[in-house]
């Protein structure tokens, strides 16, 4: 059974119950992908509304806290372990329609990254 909890920042990850990390930067693995547009905080539904900007035509992706790896307060940058292709390939996200209050969308962007960390990759 998988360790991964989608809708919670990693006790390692630097992250600090109070901390706004709205405009810090994101970095995939291999990369930008954008800046901290929205955040949630919210014990078991925190999560994270990238703005990619250019990188995917302006499109906003919606991270769960537990793909965030590192939070870098001094240089306001959020380091999250999937790659932009991953995460380019996330259930799409529509703010229009209030997705990150949507159970059965939270459900299926939690198990999409999810199958990644219970096949160790």
């Amino acid at each position: 059974m998988s360790m991964f909890d989608p809708w919670n920042y990693r006790k390692d990850s630097g992250y600090s119950e109070g901390t706004d990390i709205t405009g810090y930067k994101i970095a995939a693995v291999d990369g930008d992908i954008g800046k901290v547009d929205e955040a949630t905080y919210d014990v078991g539904a925190a999560s994270i509304v990238v703005d990619t900007g250019p990188w995917i035509l302006g499109r906003k992706v919606l991270l769960p806290a537990g793909v965030v790896q590192r939070v870098d307060t001094e240089d306001e940058k959020v380091y999250v372990d999937r790659t932009k292709d991953q995460i380019k390939d996330s259930p799409e996200y529509d703010p229009s329609t209030g997705d990150h209050d949507d159970r059965e969308y939270r459900e299926r962007l939690g198990n999409y990254y999810g199958e990644y960390y219970d096949r160790g990759l």
